[in-house]
């Protein structure tokens, strides 16, 4: 791949850290450290105040706004929601004697900065040298509790080396904060004002009427003054703190924020009930709520940490994703979703996609299966905007969005809205992943098979039967490979169709008759008929899947294999991204794809393909992807590790672990890619690890690359505990915790307990 990694972070395998600070990489910083828990997350800007470039952003999980769109054809969405920026909740102005902190202008030295994967914590420090000599050393700490959703810390320590004096500190809550991705502000404050301690503003949305309560109170041992500020959606403080030369003096400040997306309570109410909360905050320590935050993260480690022996590089990298999986997600919060971005930027406007039951959901599968189901539940709760959504496109049943926050679509290009078919697939799939994998026949009952049902019904009532074939499939449509415009019979579409039909129909039988009086009320409230069932078997009978017997390769859509042909490393570097530099329409008229789209199905159905067929079309197919989604890598290494390419395979892996602390794509300014950080998860335990869990029992064949001493990770598996380690002689599986297991291993069937199994690698031709 022609992309080149800008290293400029120190490799430490529990930290991101940076040494001395360049302007120019500031916004690539401010993402990569940033802080989050699932319920809100903030950039890593400077909460000082920073003239140079920078984006001050603070978001909340499902808190949105939207603007109109100019639509003349039905089917085409009118209004499109975005994750808004939110409240600068660490907003802090600083000065001594007059002179003003701020890095684009003030002088300073011995900077640095790291975020500390072990307690969870963001920390930068610098000496301030002003322009009378004076120096004072600042160090500034953070963290977004993973145990109080709600709060967040932040602490400031001054430490005069040459002088004793005073120190002004403006601290506040800002709702004026420009949303950058529109260009303007979208805040109007409601109520304001200090009680109990507490200094507090509601800021409400102009146009989606969502509320959000943000209140702080401080700790400064050493104030000798405190003013009320207010100002147009702005409230805080003016706090003249005394310092001593050579000691270190603390500014404590304890946020709460509490954003209410239904308007269920009145203005008052909501004042009331946040305004309590945050004064159990009044005269809390900052050490203990530290701890507490290093004790959550200890025992994430403890359940998830994957261990790399002799590669300090990627195990930084992969902690580096592990530690963001869990900041995006935890399960906390049912009904939210995984942004593209997470909640570290505003690109892809916090909209999440088919990414998160594809690439993210496995994950949490195998690692916190608490919020696997959140996640699938996110989809429940919205599964009335989904058949709503169907009828615009005059089908039946339920169509899933392609980019949504709450549920309806906001994707305002309709190539993509209208004609990407492959969200309730990813849906369907993600069912039956999560349920195969844990178990829980219970979500499968009670909710699970309304929406197969619904998903059905859409995928039912959107396709055709071809008149000269017979044969049933998906017309005008885009499948995962975006550069590919209004085909016919994408191969992806159709095959994850059949198999939807299929599962569906395999779980109405269970449930028939494992749960016979709850599948009969659930079949009369949907208007369930033996007609509908019937019809759905036929066209999973009836579907098309193009491809050359021949070969074994399948055809992408109609008519791939005839494209005119483009060699992709004719393609200079200087014209990435192709969607920056070429006309639109000259991107779907060649034979070269974005993204995995074959070899997707042939991922998540891996068990229904042999070796030889993977291979070749592998070989067909890598040929002609440019990798212009940064979620493609991941799965060419699987494929890769699969097949025997082992130096191909670990080429691929190392762009997806670093792809942001190392800034491949030249875009980490707009945020983290979060998804692609999953699928980085993913690399090391399907690819290097040989994990496959499509079958009735889950398959490992573990490998191991030339360049690493040994590497270890944990799964979660129908209520037992993995523990999988792999070096250059054997691989060892056992159960850590629960009951014995059955594993599929190098081919052969084991019963693995506490006792474990090892095997050595040379038996089984896996040796380094």
């Amino acid at each position: 791949m022609a992309k080149i990694a800008d290293k400029y972070l120190v490799v430490d395998t529990w930290k991101v850290v940076e040494k001395g600070f360049d302007p120019a990489r500031n916004r690539v910083s401010e993402s990569i450290f940033s802080l989050g828990n699932e319920y809100m997350g903030v950039r890593a800007y400077p909460e000082e105040g920073y003239s140079g470039d920078s984006l001050i952003g603070s978001y909340f999980n499902g808190l949105f706004e939207e603007s109109k769109v100019s639509a003349h054809y039905k089917g085409i969405i009118r209004f499109l929601r975005f994750m808004v920026n939110a409240v600068d909740w660490l907003h802090t102005r600083i000065s001594v004697n007059g002179e003003k902190l701020d890095l684009a202008t003030s002088r300073f030295s011995e900077f640095s900065r790291e975020l500390d994967f072990k307690r969870g914590t963001y920390l930068r420090s610098f000496i301030w040298q002003l322009s009378d000599g004076k120096r004072l050393k600042l160090t500034f700490e953070r963290f977004v509790s993973m145990n109080v959703s709600n709060l967040g810390c932040q602490r400031i320590t001054f430490e005069p080396t040459n002088f004793s004096g005073e120190v002004a500190v403006r601290t506040g809550l800002d709702f004026s904060v420009i949303h950058e991705d529109q260009g303007r502000n979208f805040w109007q404050s409601i109520q304001h004002g200090q009680a109990n301690g507490v200094t507090a503003m509601i800021g409400e949305t102009v146009n989606t009427k969502n509320r959000l309560f943000s209140g702080f109170t401080t700790d400064v041992p050493n104030a000798v003054q405190t003013k009320l500020v207010e100002a147009d959606r702005f409230i805080g403080q003016d706090i003249t703190i005394k310092l001593v030369q050579g000691e270190a003096t603390t500014f404590d400040k304890f946020v709460y924020n509490y954003a209410e997306k239904e308007l269920s309570t009145t203005t008052e109410q909501l004042w009331n009930n946040a305004l309590e909360q945050a004064q159990a905050y009044v005269g809390a320590s900052y050490d203990e709520l530290a701890q507490q935050q290093a004790d959550y993260w200890d025992n994430v480690w403890k359940e998830s940490d994957i261990v790399i022996e002799g590669d300090p590089d990627n195990q930084q990298g992969i902690r580096f994703c592990i530690f963001n999986l869990y900041q995006t997600y935890h399960g906390d919060n049912p009904g939210f979703n995984i942004g593209a971005k997470g909640l570290t930027g505003e690109a892809y406007r916090g909209l999440a996609f088919w990414d998160t039951e594809s690439y993210c959901l496995p994950f949490y599968i195998f690692n916190n299966p608490k919020a696997a189901k959140s996640l699938l539940e996110f989809r429940y709760k919205s599964l009335d905007y989904a058949l709503e959504r169907a009828k615009d496109l005059d089908c039946e049943g339920a169509f899933y969005p392609i980019a949504t926050i709450d549920g309806t679509e906001s994707c305002d290009l309709w190539q993509h809205s209208n004609l990407q078919l492959h969200v309730g697939t990813a849906v369907a799939y993600g069912i039956r992943h999560y349920v195969n994998i844990s178990g829980d026949k219970d979500f499968l009952y009670d909710k699970g098979l309304e929406m197969l049902i619904q998903i059905s019904r859409f995928y039912a009532t959107r396709g055709q039967y071809g008149q000269q074939t017979g044969l049933y499939g998906y017309f005008g449509v885009m499948g995962p490979d975006e550069f590919q415009l209004m085909v016919n019979n994408n191969c992806y579409i159709n095959l994850m169709a059949k198999k939807l039909f299929e599962y569906t129909l395999e779980v109405i039988g269970d449930m028939s008759e494992h749960s016979s009086e709850t599948f009969q009320a659930l079949a009369a409230r949907l208007n369930l008929t033996t007609e509908e069932q019937a019809d759905w078997e036929k066209k999973a009978e009836l579907m098309k899947i193009p491809k050359d017997e021949k070969t074994g390769i399948y055809e992408e859509h109609d008519g791939f294999f005839d494209m005119p042909h483009l060699d992709i490393h004719s393609i200079p570097v200087t014209e990435f991204p192709l969607y920056s530099h070429w006309s639109y329409d000259r991107l779907y008229r060649y034979d070269m794809i974005k993204q995995p789209d074959v070899l997707m199905f042939m991922f998540l159905y891996s068990g229904d393909y042999s070796l030889a067929e993977k291979a070749a079309n592998y070989e067909y197919y890598e040929s002609r992807c440019i990798h212009e989604s940064s979620l493609s890598p991941s799965v060419h290494s699987i494929f890769a590790a699969e097949i025997g390419k082992e130096e191909e395979a670990y080429q691929f892996f190392e762009f997806a672990t670093r792809l942001d602390l190392d800034n491949y794509n030249r875009n980490t300014r707009e945020g983290l890619h979060t998804t692609s950080i999953a699928a980085a998860w993913l690399n090391i335990v399907y690819g290097f690890g040989g994990m496959r869990s499509d079958g009735d029992k889950l398959v490992l064949q573990p490998t191991i690359p030339a360049r690493w001493d040994s590497y270890s990770f944990p799964i979660s598996y129908k209520e037992s505990k993995l523990h999988v380690e792999v070096n250059k002689q054997s691989a060892s599986i056992k159960v850590v915790s629960g009951e014995a297991v059955e594993l599929t291993i190098y081919g052969q069937a084991y019963t693995v307990d506490a006792a474990g199994v090892m095997i050595s690698l040379a038996k089984v031709g896996m040796s380094v």
